[in-house]
């Protein structure tokens, strides 16, 4: 019974995209940030290829090979580690051939849609006849407009919505329409049904990658963010590798923000998760049920909580405690399971001229009984994942990419 376990890792860049000057990112390396932290320590994914990739070889990040804290990320040609030369899995290095940068983008290339064109973004607002259609479908006034901190925008905006019942409208540098409200002023099933109706207002010229739920809770000066977040995406406008497993017969399960970031297309069984410890343990579960087919998850936390708030120590932290899990993924793993590790983007916490998605290159590590271990080099497309996860299951795929076993 073939099984494959893919894991992105949210926003885990290793290094610049050869254009990333285009989008405003040079220089970015979002693990070149956290390995200068104390707090990263990541022995095994080391030992699985991590530190072998391309570019990271390169610069090697000796703090997770041979457990140096106080030279964290160190030029060196002398890569003399065992756990450097004997790596354990297959790796390589993956550019995105999206214009973009984005979680949509970024999952919907892992998936085998490479978008020509960048999915729209609002850095001036949205235009008049968007918000117009939405205050008439919602009945409700709204605040804001404007690319802001999520945080930051419940603390200038909060009290006067709670006062006249305003909707609070933002967006960010991603392609993305969020609404914040209080869950005593407007209650949280009553905010997913103003994001549906934003959803059908947001198509076409304006249709923007995802329309995001934000509640929130709290008193003046003291608002929190709560953990039913909800994310209503447009729908994939192409064939992808979950489609032709569904259409196998083969079972599709998403973990995480998956479900959302597909808008449910090509999968068979979900279920939601509240961080990384709660997406790691979800995991884990699947890995003691039979199926046949992939198992797809997002570990969200390295982008929402620590990328987009340039927390480099926070981001380590996370980073490390994924690696600490690691082996009971490894010991749960049955002869014909294959697990697969990568992410969408990246979101260098290091990178102040900016808080937003940084274009860089991401890491691809698998491992499984049938996965020659060594390097794959640096490819040109994420889509070579769901060229690979197709090919595992007999099944050839029906976009540009080719199977790394």
């Amino acid at each position: 019974m073939k099984r494959i376990f893919l894991i992105v890792l949210d926003s885990f860049g290793i290094g610049q995209m050869p254009d990333a000057d285009a989008y405003g990112d040079a220089g970015a390396d979002t693990l070149r940030s956290v390995a200068s932290s104390p707090c990263f320590h990541m022995p095994n994914m080391g030992k699985l290829g991590l530190f072998h990739i391309d570019g990271v070889r390169d610069t090697a990040y000796v703090a997770g090979i041979q457990g140096n804290q106080s030279e964290a990320y160190t030029r060196t040609d002398d890569l003399k580690s065992e756990k450097i030369q004997n790596a354990e899995g297959a790796y390589a290095r993956l550019a995105e051939r999206s214009k973009g940068k984005d979680t949509t983008i970024g999952h919907w290339e892992i998936a085998g849609i490479c978008s020509e064109h960048p999915l729209p973004t609002y850095p001036q607002g949205f235009p008049e006849e968007v918000m117009k259609a939405f205050c008439e479908k919602t009945g409700r006034g709204y605040y804001c407009n404007l690319p802001y901190s999520g945080t930051e925008v419940i603390k200038e905006y909060g009290e006067e919505h709670m006062r006249t019942g305003d909707l609070i409208v933002y967006t960010s540098a991603d392609s993305v329409f969020q609404i914040a409200a209080h869950e005593e002023i407007v209650p949280v099933e009553q905010l997913y049904e103003y994001c549906r109706m934003a959803r059908e207002i947001l198509q076409g010229e304006h249709g923007v990658g995802r329309v995001i739920a934000r509640p929130f809770v709290g008193e003046p000066g003291n608002f929190t963010r709560t953990s039913r977040r909800h994310d209503f995406s447009i729908l994939p406008p192409e064939t992808t590798m979950l489609d032709q497993l569904k259409e196998n017969g083969k079972a599709v399960i998403a973990v995480g923000k998956i479900q959302d970031i597909f808008a449910g297309k090509g999968i068979t069984e979900y279920v939601y998760t509240s961080g990384n410890e709660d997406g790691i343990n979800r995991t884990l579960e699947y890995m003691d049920k039979d199926f046949e087919g992939l198992c797809f998850v997002n570990l969200v936390d390295f982008d929402s909580a620590y990328g987009h708030r340039r927390d480099i120590d926070g981001y380590a932290k996370a980073l490390s405690y994924f690696d600490e899990r690691l082996p009971e993924i490894l010991g749960k793993m049955r002869e014909e399971d294959v697990l697969m590790i990568t992410a969408d983007h990246g979101c260098d916490p290091g990178y102040t001229a900016t808080t937003d998605h940084t274009r860089e290159y991401v890491p691809f590590l698998m491992y499984g009984d049938s996965v020659e271990p060594g390097n794959r080099g640096t490819k040109d497309t994420f889509a070579h994942i769901g060229a690979t996860v197709l090919e595992y299951f007999g099944i050839t795929p029906q976009f540009e990419g080719h199977h790394l076993l």
